[in-house]
This record gives structure tokens, C-alpha cells and sequence, in this order.
């Protein structure tokens, strides 16, 4: 059976101080979801060391928002693997759209970065997802399949048994948009079947992520697809209160 994933990517939110309480929140919550529930907390660099003391001996895993290329160096204001998985982190995203839109970032980097994370043991929740035009011009499919072929059909079969994918509409990301559950839904089964056609009865196992605007609202709905297995949350993963509740409406309590 396929994990439950409920993980929150704070973004360039929250001072040290003001992501420790709000990681104390969550831990002092987390009784009332369904023990069943994997949540994952992406606090910005500077909070993971702090964060990682709170979440110690919970169950909650702690990621980070993304990590360098390159393995060490002078690459200055960049962040490695390593230290990454020094501080605790078990998970770090990737290709998020907000790193391809504004950072530029590529296939060729992002095939980089898995190596790395891969290399320190880190468990990469790789993003994929189209943005307004690409929707509406009905090329959606092709660019999620791009954006999978030219990175995931790269790994090796232990290293795709690890991955987690994220799939964000990124015309329902900051917008208060949201996909329909049936929209969701047709674009996590053909997500599937394209990691099926690579890596075969394998692909039945990997946890695939909703990442545009899932909230408490909607999370029943969305969740209750057969092949949406929970949620990159944004917005909602700042308040506690939200963040868990996207777990037990989504899950159960």
C-alpha cells in the first residue's frame, strides 16, 4: 500500500523563532490525525537545524526546500546535500516551479541534484506540473511527460523506489485556484502510467502528491482519488492548524 503524504513547503516564510513555534504546533496536533498520515515539514534552511530538535522522536519527517548541484565547492550561498542530510533532513524537493520559473533551473540541473540527494541518502519529492497556457493550449500531458522522462526515467530501479513525485498545477499554485478532483485525478493516473512504462509494476508503488492549493476544504475530495496519495501544501502548511487538518480531513482522524 502506498504511503499517505501530507508535507508542507514553507517557502521563504516564517523567522527561526516563528518556524520553531509553528513546528512545536504541529507536534502538539499531531495526535488527532490518523496515525496512518506521513508528514513531511520543509522549513526554510536557515530553521532547519532548530526544527529538526522540535520534531525529534515524533514521526514527523523533516525536508528541505531544495539543495545544490554540485557536492561541495566554491559555489557560494549554495546549500549541499550533505549538509542538508547533516542537519536531519530525510527528504528535499526538487523542480519545484518556482525554482524552474524564477531560477531557471533545467533538466540538466535537476538530474544533478538527484544525484546528489540520492547520494546523501535524501528522499527527493520531485515536482512536475504546467502552467496556465500550457493547460489551456491542452499540452499538459506532454509537459508533464517531459519534465518525468528527461529526469526520473534517469534513475536506477532502487532509486525510483525511493522517489516521491509532486504533481502542481502551477496555474492553481498562489492563485486560489484549484484543480477539480476529477482534473487531479486524470493527471496522477497518466503520471502513472507514463513511470510504468519505464520502471513496470513499480510505478503502482510511488506516492504521487497534489501541489496546488490543497486546503482542508477540499482535501477529502482530492485525497479520495485513487491515485492522489496526498498533498505538497503551501500556503496552509504555515498554520498548524491547517496543515493538520488537510491530514485528518484528507485521512482520517
Amino acid at each position: 500500500m502506498r504511503s499517505k503524504i501530507v508535507a508542507g513547503n514553507w517557502k521563504m516564510n516564517t523567522l527561526p523563532a516563528e518556524g520553531v513555534e509553528l513546528a512545536k504546533n504541529i507536534v502538539a496536533g499531531k495526535g488527532s490525525v490518523c496515525e496512518c498520515v506521513h508528514f513531511i515539514v520543509c522549513p526554510p534552511y536557515t530553521h532547519l537545524s532548530e526544527v529538526a530538535k522540535v520534531l525529534a522522536g515524533t514521526g514527523i519527517a523533516l525536508g528541505a526546500q531544495n539543495c545544490a548541484a554540485e557536492e561541495k565547492g566554491a559555489y557560494t550561498g549554495e546549500v549541499s546535500a550533505a549538509m542538508i542530510a547533516a542537519l536531519g533532513c530525510r527528504y528535499v524537493i526538487l523542480g519545484h516551479s518556482e525554482r524552474r520559473q524564477y531560477y531557471g533551473e533545467t533538466s540538466a540541473t535537476l538530474n544533478r541534484k538527484m544525484e546528489q540527494a540520492y547520494a546523501h541518502d535524501l528522499v527527493p519529492i520531485y515536482c512536475v506540473g504546467e502552467n496556465l497556457e500550457e493547460r489551456e493550449a491542452g499540452k499538459h500531458f506532454d509537459v508533464v511527460k517531459a519534465q518525468i522522462e528527461e529526469v526520473v526515467f534517469n534513475l536506477t530501479p532502487a532509486q525510483f523506489a525511493r522517489l516521491i513525485i509532486a504533481y502542481e498545477p502551477v496555474w492553481a499554485i498562489g492563485t486560489g485556484k484549484t484543480a477539480t478532483a476529477e482534473q487531479a485525478q486524470e493527471i496522477h493516473a497518466y503520471i502513472r502510467k507514463v513511470l510504468s512504462e519505464k520502471f513496470g509494476a513499480a510505478a503502482a508503488e510511488t506516492a504521487i502528491l497534489y501541489g496546488g492549493s490543497c486546503k482542508p476544504s477540499n482535501a477529502a475530495e482530492l485525497f479520495a482519488k485513487e491515485d492522489v496519495d496526498g498533498g505538497l501544501i503551501g500556503g496552509a502548511a504555515l498554520k498548524a492548524e491547517d496543515f493538520l487538518a488537510i491530514g485528518s480531513n484528507g485521512f482520517g482522524k
